[in-house]
């Protein structure tokens, strides 16, 4: 029951990361080994389509596994923020280069507006993991020949605001507070096709939230999905002498348009 090993995970997530992801990494690690068959051949096509078949499953468990464990460790205060000054256009190409052949393989053209010289406070791992979920979500809910475009910019006041939209399917006015919630999932005949378990905003949201920022979305059934990604003003927090905090509280010092 993935709701009950949330639960669980949040009283020890230490040691369950340590047995959950140790068993897994061997079942990833010879299964590499078999594709690549070190030992020799196998005797059967078929045995190499089972065994990609079983290193792709458990690449998708081990991923769940840390989005519970990642959710866990922010309920609880246990997940460390190091928080420094980042180039938007940097870490944001670095995402397209990641999700780039996914994109590729389902006919979804990607698209960057990227304001120069943009920069924001963040944790560079964080922030790469917001914006990863972000991008596979929209190319995930994208039909083939679609489109998905991150932007980033300054607000009005100032502030950093970074937005993935998508020519994808959509969410009804009543589903997006519902599609924030952990492991809830939107029912309809393309969703089914689609791999998922219905952590990735839940975690992007507590995510942006522990930045000091907060998710917005906006969407419209059969035209797209705009979620935009809004951080506080980075000059206002550093001119503010504010010391940024992991998550449990404890303070800690821490001083164009492109088609792809």
């Amino acid at each position: 029951n993935c709701t009950l090993a949330h639960r669980d995970a949040g009283g020890g997530s230490r040691p369950q990361h340590h047995e959950l992801r140790t068993p897994l990494n061997a079942v990833i690690g010879f299964a590499e080994m078999m594709i690549g068959e070190i030992f020799g051949p196998h005797g059967s096509p078929k045995y190499n389509e089972y065994v990609t078949d079983i290193k792709l499953s458990a690449d998708h468990l081990l991923k769940i596994i840390d989005d519970i464990l990642d959710i866990s460790k922010i309920e609880t205060g246990h997940l460390d923020v190091e928080m420094q000054v980042l180039a938007v256009d940097e870490i944001i190409a670095s995402c397209l280069s990641l999700i780039r052949h996914r994109a590729r393989q389902s006919d979804v053209r990607l698209i960057s507006e990227v304001q120069p010289g943009l920069t924001l406070f963040a944790d560079p791992r964080l922030l790469q993991q917001i914006l990863l979920n972000l991008l596979t979500n929209a190319v995930k809910f994208t039909p083939r020949g679609g489109s998905v475009t991150i932007s980033a910019g300054q607000r009005p006041d100032g502030a950093p605001r970074i937005a993935v939209s998508d020519t994808g399917i959509g969410i009804a006015a009543a589903d997006i507070d519902r599609v924030l919630e952990p492991f809830v999932r939107l029912e309809s005949a393309f969703c089914a096709n689609v791999e998922g378990t219905g952590l990735g905003l839940p975690l992007v949201k507590s995510l942006v939230e522990l930045h000091g920022g907060s998710l917005e979305i906006e969407s419209q059934p059969d035209t797209g999905t705009t979620v935009s990604v809004l951080f506080p003003d980075p000059g206002i927090i550093r001119d503010s002498g504010l010391d940024l905090c992991s998550s449990n509280g404890q303070r800690e010092q821490r001083h164009g348009e492109r088609a792809f």
